[in-house]
């Protein structure tokens, strides 16, 4: 990758919350979903690729870990269905490494209810919404009684907003979500 201060348009001198908003105008701009059946949906997808690798190499430089592309929404984490290869791309999926783990995703022949979801996943911290939905509803289709899957599904159609201000009344936060999936989990091992 080139420089992905200069992706973003930024100094390398520029704060963390300086660099952050430069990232969420220009996700917003270049998102997918602005293009639907526009001849540059492909170089929007390119541009919104690229700049979200370099958002995450810097949080990386900086020590900040993975950006998670702003992501606010469904998590790939924790669910105790997770085993042997997905397990592993689970754990890409939540360290940022969305290429291996699509890579890893497209390698595996069977593309079961759990390699729906962690599609969406994949999906979704790429800031692709319409299709993090789809794969969403397909993991749902194929396997209803899994609250992982249902809960992401719903967030989805709640207006789940990858780019969304955190703090205030701007919605759940990683933190609310992630403990709402473990509420729901925990409430449907009672009812087993």
């Amino acid at each position: 990758m080139s420089d992905p201060y200069s992706v973003l348009g930024v100094s390398k001198a520029a704060s963390d919350d300086e660099i952050k908003k430069v990232y969420r105008d220009l996700a917003r701009k270049y998102h997918p979903d602005n293009y639907h059946d526009n001849p540059l949906a492909d170089l929007a997808q390119e541009k919104m690729k690229e700049i979200n690798e370099a958002y995450d190499e810097i949080n990386r430089l900086r020590g900040g870990g993975t950006s998670g592309a702003g992501y606010t929404g469904p998590s790939a984490g924790g669910s105790h269905s997770a085993t042997g290869v997905y397990a592993q791309i689970r754990q890409m999926i939540n360290n940022g490494q969305l290429d291996a783990a699509e890579r890893m995703l497209n390698a595996e022949g069977n593309r079961n209810a759990e390699w729906h979801f962690l599609m969406g996943c994949v999906y979704y911290r790429r800031g692709w919404l319409d299709q993090a939905r789809r794969s969403y509803q397909q993991a749902v289709n194929m396997d209803p009684n899994n609250m992982e899957y249902a809960q992401a599904l719903q967030y989805m159609y709640n207006g789940g907003n990858a780019y969304r201000e955190s703090g205030g009344d701007s919605g759940l936060d990683a933190c609310d979500c992630c403990s709402a999936m473990i509420c729901a989990d925990c409430l449907c091992r009672m009812c087993r």
